[in-house]
């Protein structure tokens, strides 16, 4: 056996583990992200953690239908200086509500998000900052817990009133250490 024949076997080996990681690599990312993204199949979960599977579905133009009737929710906290409260919806993905929240005074603010079942090192924040009140409305990326932490960094006390109307599953308020878990009703229409 000569020089070129032991290189053609080197070369013929290269190319075959060079084959075989690219068709790994390329069924890891069907399997993790274009079936998720285009085909709403997810095995492994990982296009509902990162917001993929609502890639798939039809675009409805400005309607949204939802399956259960929207909930309406009143909460109002009063934080000591230096105090800080979290309130959190449980949403599915492709949910939405609008809201209001307003303070006796500035508040930081941090409105952020868990996905389900990843815990809190995939938090993600979209609106931080310093400000007496806040409305809009929010639409779901994916499924999780979504709300505000609210921190009074004055030196009086501070109320801050907060409304909704969505389609969430509950709230639970994160305080001094614990938390728990708030039930709110469904809207119910009164048929004639």
């Amino acid at each position: 056996m000569d020089n070129s024949d032991i290189s053609l076997n080197a070369s013929a080996r290269s190319i075959a583990i060079a084959t075989g990681v690219a068709l790994l690599l390329s069924a890891i990312i069907l399997v993790s992200i274009i079936l998720p993204a285009e085909f709403g199949i997810d095995p492994l979960g990982t296009g509902e953690a990162m917001g993929l599977t609502a890639l798939s579905r039809p675009a409805e133009g400005p309607l949204e239908r939802q399956p259960d009737a929207h909930k309406t929710d009143y909460a109002e906290f009063v934080l000591e200086p230096f105090q800080s409260v979290e309130y959190k919806y449980l949403m599915d993905v492709d949910t939405s509500m609008v809201f209001t929240w307003d303070a006796d005074a500035d508040l930081y603010y941090d409105f952020h998000a868990e996905p389900a079942g990843l815990g809190a090192e995939y938090t993600v924040s979209y609106d931080i900052g310093v400000a007496m009140r806040d409305m809009g409305s929010f639409h779901a990326p994916f499924t999780g817990i979504h709300g505000w932490f609210w921190e009074n960094r004055g030196f009086e006390p501070v109320t801050i009133r907060f409304h909704s109307s969505g389609f969430y599953i509950n709230s639970t308020v994160f305080q001094d250490g614990g938390s728990f878990e708030r039930e709110i009703p469904t809207v119910v229409s009164q048929s004639d």
